[in-house]
């Protein structure tokens, strides 16, 4: 098992009707088991960096989620207001319909947008939406994300028809080279899938299921945490 797993982890609470408990209770795990951020969205963020004060996990949002379909100006603006409320990681949706309608200036402005709100503030990762795409798109939004400046590519919102797979990664990886990040998410349950994703180029997970994939129960906390 891969010794540092937790520092991959994106622990992750996206649904509608989360309540600010259960955002509290993913604040605490996070900090208990030393993940790399909580994502959350964009209304529970002041919460959830208040509720991790002090700790060692960051505070990642989404922006234009989960269909990508607001305008650039709309997907600036919610990254800018994100950050001022405590985002330290900004995971946006494509336009996934200009990509397919091969107008990839909208889809670079787009992402261009959301970089420059963070810039020197928060980390941007593009979520390409892959299970909706061919594999010559999946390899086309990668290479736009790079040129606009994103620090990751993401594979899935996890709302769509699909989640992350392990040849998804294999080409998000060729297509970005070793200097962005990926990120793996919708699927990722178990230890072995977090290893088989990190084997194939991910360097981050977003997942609900984080203390799953170290193996352990929700009450095995790490005793060093100083939250």
């Amino acid at each position: 098992m891969i010794n540092d797993l937790n520092k991959y982890v994106d622990h992750t609470l996206l649904k509608a009707d989360a309540t600010e408990e259960q955002i509290k209770v993913l604040c605490e795990e996070a900090a208990a088991h030393h993940f790399m951020s909580v994502c959350v969205n964009p209304t529970w963020v002041k919460k959830a960096a208040a509720y991790l004060t002090g700790s060692d996990v960051a505070v990642c949002t989404v922006i234009g989620f989960p269909l990508g379909t607001t305008t650039p100006e709309v997907k600036a603006f919610e990254a800018k207001n994100a950050i001022q409320n405590g985002a330290t990681e900004v995971d946006m949706v494509i336009n996934i319909g200009a990509l397919k309608d091969k107008d990839d200036e909208t889809v670079e402005r787009d992402i261009e947008g959301v970089v420059k709100a963070a810039e020197g503030k928060a980390l941007t990762k593009v979520i390409i939406e892959t299970s909706l795409l061919t594999d010559e798109e999946k390899i086309r939004a990668c290479e736009i994300a790079k040129k606009a400046g994103a620090d990751f590519v993401k594979t899935s919102t996890g709302f769509s028809t699909g989640g992350a797979t392990v040849e998804d990664i294999k080409l998000m990886r060729s297509a970005v080279g070793p200097e962005l990040g990926v990120k793996a998410s919708g699927g990722v349950r178990t230890t072995e899938d977090a290893e088989a994703f990190i084997e194939a180029g991910a360097t981050r997970l977003g997942s609900s299921n984080g203390i799953a994939l170290l193996g352990k129960s929700s009450d095995q906390a790490d005793s060093s945490s100083s939250y």
